[in-house]
């Protein structure tokens, strides 16, 4: 017969596995959707900054082209010939590149536009096994 001083082992059901395992679910999904969120807002500042620098460059390149037209000649225009050129910083890396052309007192843009500056060389050398 039973000895009925011996307890029943406690026995994990399939219903406390289920829960165990959707807890562990859904804290795993909350953790990579609050690292993706952080991510996310790093990515939009540095598009906020990259786009409020870009306008504060052109901003500064329209105050020199006001000035042109106004018939002063600011320090950084360079002049040859009919042509007149400057560039305003927009980061480390960019410039804003503007090019105008004065014919019969009428300004025409030539050129407007954000361009790179700093060209990183890129290490183009690949240790390839030749066979020898």
């Amino acid at each position: 017969m039973k000895n009925p001083s011996r307890s029943p082992a406690p026995s994990v059901g399939a219903a406390s596995l289920l829960v165990i395992f959707t807890v562990l679910c859904l804290t795993i999904f909350s953790l990579l959707s609050l690292s993706t969120a952080l991510a996310d807002r790093r990515l939009s500042d540095a598009a906020a900054d990259s786009v409020q620098a870009y306008y504060e460059a052109d901003a500064a390149a329209e105050e020199i082209y006001a000035r042109l037209r106004a018939g002063e000649m600011p320090a950084q225009v360079q002049v040859q010939g009919d042509t007149y050129a400057y560039t305003c910083p927009v980061s480390e890396k960019q410039q804003l590149q503007v090019l105008l052309q004065l014919e019969n007192d009428t300004w025409t843009v030539l050129q407007w536009q954000l361009a790179v500056t700093n060209h990183e060389s890129l290490d183009t050398d690949l240790p390839v096994w030749d066979g020898g």
